[in-house]
């Protein structure tokens, strides 16, 4: 299952700058997720809580912010929502150089301690 791998990377990451800095543990987790990269919500948030059992983690939320896939050609300058599966062929001009901007994102935004905010790290 896709989603376990993600939601184990997310927790090992998350639990390895823990225990770098010294935190006591974690309430939540956020974040970014691309609507083209291919991850199920559901199955996301289960896997997370499967994979958080007996860590630092335990009890944290994730939360999931989806980012909107975008594409832009740079011969017209113009960006549109690529739709799924995405189509990047350009709708003013029918080019097919268009580069896809955003929607592939799958990245931790950031993540709230049980104990609050940690001290700079010196």
């Amino acid at each position: 299952m896709h989603e376990m791998s993600i939601a184990a990377a997310v927790v090992e990451q998350v639990a390895k700058v823990a225990a770098d800095r010294g935190a006591t543990g974690v309430t939540t987790v956020r974040l970014d997720v691309g609507e083209l990269a291919g991850v199920v919500p559901g199955a996301l948030d289960f896997c997370f809580a499967l994979a958080c059992q007996g860590t630092l983690l335990e009890g944290a939320s994730l939360l999931a912010r989806t980012v909107p896939a975008r594409a832009r050609c740079d011969p017209c300058d113009v960006d549109w929502h690529p739709g799924m599966p995405p189509d990047l062929i350009c709708p003013q001009c029918g080019g097919a150089r268009a580069e896809l901007l955003s929607g592939r994102e799958l990245q931790i935004r950031d993540v709230e301690w049980a104990d609050g905010p940690l001290p700079a790290h010196h």
